[in-house]
């Protein structure tokens, strides 16, 4: 495992202020998607480990309480979520598929009560 973050999701309440923004303060070109209903930013990743993307939509609010980190679940999250049920931890939402090509996620509550996610590609 080289990287214990994999996927990050800033949530936005106005998206093009917002794509505006990261991409003037950060000097890039954030590729704008659409993904089951959610408007979504998504930051350049060459020749990094972790990526991110700036999010609208429903469920997901700005707040100054912390943006959603995934960790990097490695080869298969499963392995991460069935230690977390045994170390005083809740499963929010199981191992889910998001498509071929991006593999699976989870979030997750941990014992301090911080909610977080895992990617894993399989």
């Amino acid at each position: 495992m080289n990287s214990y973050i994999s996927i990050f999701e800033i949530p936005v309440t106005d998206f093009a202020r917002a794509r505006q923004f990261y991409q003037s303060i950060l000097d890039i070109a954030i590729e704008e998607i659409e993904m089951d209903g959610n408007q979504m930013g998504i930051f350049p990743s060459d020749d990094q480990l972790s990526a991110g993307v700036l999010i609208k939509g429903e469920g997901y609010q700005p707040s100054a309480e912390g943006a959603l980190i995934y960790l990097n679940g490695g080869n298969d999250l499963q392995v991460i979520l069935d230690r977390i049920s045994a170390s005083n931890g809740t499963i929010v939402v199981p191992k889910t598929m998001i498509d071929e090509e991006n593999g699976y996620f989870a979030h997750f509550v941990d014992s301090e009560g911080n909610k977080l996610g895992l990617h894993s590609p399989s």
